[in-house]
């Protein structure tokens, strides 16, 4: 055989190995940049875990401790970046064709980790684990791509330095749900449609987590944006640290006013911790930097936030809240020595134009629905809007048939799975 049809076949075999190589999404170039030139905070660590090996072809999942919790996917020439507490840990991958490995290591404080996936040759160890010294992967991330995942945006700030992120630990589940298909149907955009759309999972004061809150954000952002009319530039979305109270305030008492015009048309929605002033009941969103001890000085108020809306010109004004504000747990929190509250959510201004759908009564906690990676409530919510005829032609919601739908879903799921009440309420509405 010459050399020239040698060269054909290498480079036919070359084709055909590269094309059957999955990959997985990857970031932007600037994203990829920031996260190459990272450096570690003082009380936790950074840790880097790269495949760089074009031996197989497969997306490979990277998973975090004892609960599994699935920190994104790797495929040949690409790496992932995490903040993670110091102490030991359990790094695992997982692939469907050639099975899982484990791997402890002990992580310190202010320290960077570089971790190899790679792919022994050998029939009895077809997946591996490895730490790899600085120079080998600084190396390694040159000849990589970040790849995308959940919760990335909480870890690249500005500069590629780490200030304020949540523990790896914190990243929503990337569980794959029925309602994150989004529906067929897509209503003409509403130039006087807008939308705030807020998601806090993880908390500066170390807040208990208010799981899933933060996908709950994006996919409820996606369904308005997407299928239901509203422009994404008149769309916020704020998640975790992005939801400061100053954010809060911004959005929702100037935003709104400034663009709103006569006969539009608002969407509220919040997925989050409330908590209850223990000293008069009056109930409070708790802001990305809110402190249940001190949530009078930190925290947005319901009242607030009808008052304000109350201000608008709007034709329809609807507040979707996935949270509760009785301190009892699940969406709430309390001060510190404080007791739960029974408490009705304060509504004293709202107006005719406004429609408010709450996960829960005042003396209720609002549950995670874990196996659909949502909050109960906000599950049920975009399942009705998906497949069951709630929407008018105009992509705008019929409240009360949303509401009915709702209702019992959530009632008998929190009761059979959970043991618990849990009663979505709706105030206004009653709309053809």
């Amino acid at each position: 055989m010459n050399n020239h049809k040698v060269m054909l076949i290498l480079i036919f075999s070359l084709c055909m190995m590269l094309s059957a190589c999955p990959s997985v999404p990857i970031a932007p170039s600037e994203m990829d940049m920031k996260a190459k030139n990272m450096k570690p905070p003082q009380d936790k660590a950074l840790l880097y875990i790269y495949q760089n090996d074009w031996g197989h072809g497969s997306k490979v999942s990277i998973m975090l401790d004892d609960d599994n919790r699935f920190m994104g996917q790797l495929s040949n020439h690409s790496y992932l970046v995490w903040l993670v507490n110091p102490g030991t840990h359990k790094i695992a991958v997982t692939d469907k064709d050639l099975g899982s490995k484990i791997m402890p290591i002990d992580i310190k404080a202010g320290q960077t980790y570089y971790i190899e996936q790679w792919f022994p040759r050998s029939f009895s160890n077809m997946i591996d684990l490895k730490v790899a010294d600085k120079l080998v992967g600084l190396k390694a991330l040159e000849e990589s791509k970040l790849a995308m995942y959940e919760g990335i945006d909480s870890v690249l700030l500005t500069g590629g330095v780490i200030e304020k992120v949540p523990d790896a630990v914190m990243v929503s589940s990337p569980i794959k749900s029925d309602v994150d298909e989004l529906p067929t149907f897509k209503y003409t955009p509403n130039k006087n449609a807008y939308a705030i759309v807020i998601g806090i999972e993880s908390y500066r004061q170390k807040l208990p987590k208010a799981d899933f809150a933060a996908h709950d954000a994006k996919i409820i952002s996606e369904y308005l944006t997407k299928t239901m009319g509203y422009p994404e530039e008149n769309v916020i979305t704020l998640t975790n640290d992005r939801a400061l109270k100053s954010d809060i305030e911004k959005y929702f008492d100037r935003w709104l006013s400034n663009n709103v015009e006569e006969n539009g048309r608002v969407f509220i929605y919040y997925s989050g911790h409330g908590a209850p002033n223990t000293k008069n009941g009056d109930a409070y969103l708790v802001p990305y930097d809110g402190d249940p001890t001190f949530i009078a000085e930190t925290g947005y108020p319901i009242a607030r936030l009808y008052e304000s809306l109350g201000k608008l010109k709007a034709k329809e004004i609807i507040v979707v809240l996935d949270s509760c504000f009785s301190g009892g747990g699940g969406r709430s929190v309390l001060a510190k020595g404080a007791k739960p509250l029974l408490i009705t959510i304060s509504t004293p201004s709202i107006q005719k134009n406004i429609s408010v759908m709450s996960a829960s009564s005042g003396d209720q906690i609002s549950s995670a629905y874990e196996e659909k990676g949502h909050g109960l409530f906000t599950y049920f919510l975009l399942k009705g809007i998906k497949n069951e005829n709630v929407t008018r032609p105009d992509g705008s919601i019929k409240m009360d048939d949303l509401f009915g739908y709702i209702k019992p879903q959530v009632e008998r799921v929190a009761r059979k799975q959970y043991n618990n009440e849990q009663t979505p309420q709706l105030i206004g509405a009653k709309k053809n």
